[in-house]
């Protein structure tokens, strides 16, 4: 594995010029080339030696920027780690373009393998809480515990919001709304995109709305950036599909790590009522509903997704001196 740190230009030297990717207060971002793939990863220093390694997985259309606040709130908890899936974020796209939720997952495995850093906590949400399922099923000897925000797992009736974001996986449709929203700014695009994913987008501050606008910007100046939304959002459509033991809920079943479950009330990608099929799908499971929240929990309630987050350290088994001695107090 090699690796370069850049804080304030893009991580990948193969991607377009662009403007830099927005790097926070205590993050650093770095460039790691594997086999087939580049991912960009950000971290934080660590509160103090010897924490565990924390590794977090985003959604369809996220980067690992939607992970910073929780990072922080975990800080001398975990030594956190935040990758950017191929084609999102500042990785570029895969060598093989397989967008699928299998390849997203190979591409957090060769990661972790080249790293040494497992076993490791493993986050994710939507399509990364797919991926992250998929990864702790198949190489459990690499996930210490999993935690899921709206995990994008197979739903029999999809809730009506959520139709416009899977035909995104249809072959055209990608190029058709292209068109279609040609006029639309980022301002409206990353309102729509709020609204959508925030249980209450008043939470959102100025600032973090502006900056979300300048990073769409920078996004959608990417040549492959609806090619990489439409071929991974048919990655998870294809994902819904598939039966037998490569089937994401019996994939689920077969998670020995540790895992906690996060549900928010309003979420209008994931149903809420999938939290208790989830619960009993993944053994030993905790689960913690969040009625006001909606796709993006750790975003919206960054404390209470790391209290959560403490306390299953707390009950697993040797994690609660580890939890006591990042946080001195249990939740």
């Amino acid at each position: 594995m090699s690796s370069t740190e850049s804080p304030s230009v893009p991580a990948a030297s193969v991607l377009p010029r662009v403007a830099p990717v927005r790097v926070g207060e205590g993050e650093r971002l770095r460039s790691v080339r594997l086999p087939g793939v580049t991912l960009s990863v950000r971290s934080r220093r660590p509160g103090r030696e010897a924490l565990p390694p924390a590794l977090y997985v985003h959604g369809l259309g996220g980067s690992s920027q939607n992970w910073s606040s929780l990072m922080a709130e975990l800080d001398g908890v975990v030594d956190s780690e935040a990758v950017d899936l191929p084609g999102f974020g500042d990785s570029p796209p895969p060598d093989d373009g397989d967008y699928s939720v299998t390849g997203h997952a190979r591409a957090v495995i060769r990661y972790l393998d080249a790293a040494g850093r497992g076993p490791v906590h493993l986050f994710g949400n939507s399509l990364g809480g797919a991926v992250t399922t998929r990864v702790a099923a198949v190489r459990p000897d690499l996930v210490r515990s999993l935690t899921l925000v709206s995990p994008a797992l197979p739903e029999l009736r999809v809730q009506r919001t959520a139709v416009p974001t899977a035909l995104l996986g249809v072959p055209g449709i990608a190029a058709l709304f292209t068109r279609i929203t040609r006029e639309w700014t980022a301002e409206q695009r990353v309102r729509g995109v709020m609204a959508l994913c925030y249980g209450d987008p008043g939470r959102v501050s100025p600032e973090a709305f502006q900056l979300a606008v300048e990073e769409l910007e920078r996004r959608l100046r990417l040549p492959y950036f609806w090619d990489a939304m439409a071929r991974s959002a048919r990655g998870i459509v294809n994902a819904y599909t598939l039966g037998g033991q490569h089937g994401l809920w019996r994939q689920a079943e077969r998670v020995l790590a540790p895992t906690l479950l996060i549900y928010g009330g309003r979420d209008q990608l994931v149903g809420f009522r999938m939290a208790h099929r989830a619960a009993r799908a993944f053994r030993g499971s905790r689960l913690l509903s969040l009625p006001d929240a909606g796709h993006v929990a750790m975003m919206e309630y960054p404390d209470l997704v790391a209290d959560a987050f403490r306390d299953l350290l707390a009950r697993a088994d040797g994690g609660g001196e580890r939890a006591a001695a990042g946080t001195g107090a249990g939740s």
